[in-house]
């Protein structure tokens, strides 16, 4: 794929890239083996981001997209190996973790079954609430967020299932998420098959399998942190890594 990647970037005239690896590589036992191989394969050598850096990229991104009129921000990002949180006034963010509670990570390690088994979705709802509860206090002692913004297509598609805009219409509509939607659809999406959640508004067929573990990821993140509702951002981690470069280049 990265070599896919790189021809695609050079028909369209791409004179540099910013290739960078996240928690699927970060966390594996053949890491350096992967990097290695990669840059034999194609020349490219990936930048392993850090989960503070995730964080903390994702939350730029954020911010550069709500202005800074949008005062406190907490920002919530649910990848396929890691939940970022980050919260701040700047564009640095005043605390960020990674926790390893990505959607695709959870599905491969809890839910077994199509659709699975309901003991399985219990097990997985109390192991996701006491990794996130561990770092709600890191939190709150910096005050109520002004904003809660969510990336990720996690989020994204859990938004439109409970009825935002599609994507079609265009990346200013104004999305939301909230937790009462939440609590209502994480039992139906836990309940369904791969191929019946694939066939609802706005999910891929790639993600539709691991919908049910991302779904109990935000509803614990809401409930925990005592979000009502939150704000669908367009922008996520790769448009960070690209603020970041811009921000250094020479003027």
């Amino acid at each position: 794929m990265v070599k896919e990647a790189l021809e695609a970037a050079e028909d369209k005239g791409v004179e540099d890239v910013l290739p960078f690896a996240t928690s699927a590589v970060r966390e594996a036992s053949n890491a350096d083996e992967v990097l290695a191989r990669v840059t034999e394969a194609t020349g490219v050598r990936l930048q392993v981001l850090s989960g503070a850096d995730e964080a903390r990229l994702t939350f730029l991104a954020a911010r550069r997209w709500f202005g800074w009129s949008a005062g406190k921000l907490l920002v919530l990002d649910i990848g396929g190996g890691s939940l970022e949180i980050a919260y701040g006034m700047d564009e640095e963010p005043d605390a960020a973790v990674s926790l390893p509670l990505g959607a695709g990570r959870l599905t491969g390690s809890w839910l077994l079954g199509d659709p699975p088994d309901p003991a399985e979705v219990r097990a997985l709802r109390r192991h996701v609430r006491a990794e996130i509860a561990r770092s709600v206090g890191d939190f709150s002692r910096h005050g109520t967020p002004d904003h809660v913004v969510a990336t990720s297509k996690t989020f994204k598609q859990l938004a439109r299932i409970t009825g935002a805009a599609r994507s079609a219409e265009g990346p200013y509509v104004e999305r939301r998420l909230t937790r009462r939607a939440l609590v209502e659809w994480v039992p139906k999406l836990a309940a369904m098959t791969t191929e019946e959640r694939a066939a609802l508004p706005g999910v891929s067929e790639g993600r539709a399998g691991q919908l049910p573990a991302g779904a109990l990821v935000a509803e614990a993140a809401l409930d925990l942190f005592g979000v009502e509702q939150l704000e669908i951002c367009p922008w996520a981690l790769r448009e960070g890594v690209i603020l970041r470069r811009l921000d250094h280049l020479p003027m």
